[in-house]
């Protein structure tokens, strides 16, 4: 079994990464409107904040979580933003307070797992590695979101390769959120880390191949940008479908963004 401390390492600094962005913007601007309609930047902290406590719950008190889930049943269709919502209402001291805490809590739950210790979830049961790169996944997504409508352009880092890896793992669940079939054959995925290296999923020889920046891949696969603006090309038909489906999130298909230029 692998050593998961890494992830949980790149958790940490991926979080700490946005909290820098977020730690002195003036309640004006924890009420900007970002990409995600009807949620502002405070939308996309508190939700943060509310599904890091649900890991929490998930890794310390498997009848609570339990508990959790089956009121979200009751909600579906409303209780993520009903969990944001309820966080957004707060001033933005608390929310941010709630968060850091909310996320060292997590920290220090996911470090002291056992070993082989599998955490009950909306989907499968998932490790405690697993569960940091979900987290990790979410924090850089909607990350981005608080960055563009900021302003910022973030330096990609090498954290990325943790989005990446749920984005190519996610690539059945795309077709099947949208009831098609998945492909049988196992794709080729190749793309450039920031740091220059290649990283590599599935059989060199796959006839499906997906290539281009890791950055622009991670992107796509979390629905913060239209294909149409991003390097990312698909060799074969299966691979091009996947590249208009993919989503590296659970849940029912995101609308995504429109491409730049549109309705221009």
């Amino acid at each position: 079994m692998s050593d998961p401390t890494p992830v949980f390492d790149d958790l940490r600094e991926e979080s700490e990464e946005l909290d820098r962005l977020v730690a002195e913007l003036s309640p004006e601007r924890w009420a900007s409107a970002t990409p995600a309609p009807r949620w502002t930047v405070a939308h996309q902290i508190a939700h943060l904040a509310w599904t890091d406590q649900s890991a929490l719950l998930s890794v310390t008190d498997a009848d609570g979580f339990r508990a959790l889930v089956e009121k979200a049943l009751a909600s579906a269709d409303t209780f993520v933003d009903d969990g944001a919502e309820e966080g957004a209402q707060l001033p933005p001291a608390e929310l941010l307070a709630r968060w850091r805490a909310g996320r060292a809590a997590l920290d220090g739950a996911l470090r002291a797992a056992p070993p082989g210790a599998r955490f009950p979830w909306y989907g499968p049961p998932m490790s405690a590695a697993s569960v940091a790169t979900g987290r990790l996944m979410e924090t850089w997504a909607h990350g981005q979101d608080v960055a563009d409508t900021l302003g910022v352009v973030r330096a990609p880092t090498d954290r990325l390769r943790h989005v990446v890896h749920i984005g190519v793992r996610a690539r059945d669940f795309a077709f099947a959120a949208r009831g098609l079939q998945a492909p049988a054959d196992p794709f080729r995925v190749e793309v450039l880390a920031p740091s220059g290296d290649t990283w590599a999923h599935g059989p060199e020889d796959a006839a499906q191949r997906v290539t281009g920046p890791a950055l622009d891949f991670c992107l796509l696969v979390t629905q913060r940008a239209h294909r149409a603006d991003l390097a990312v090309r698909a060799e074969g038909p299966d691979a091009d479908r996947w590249l208009d489906i993919a989503q590296a999130f659970a849940g029912p298909p995101g609308a995504g963004r429109t491409p730049k230029g549109a309705g221009e």
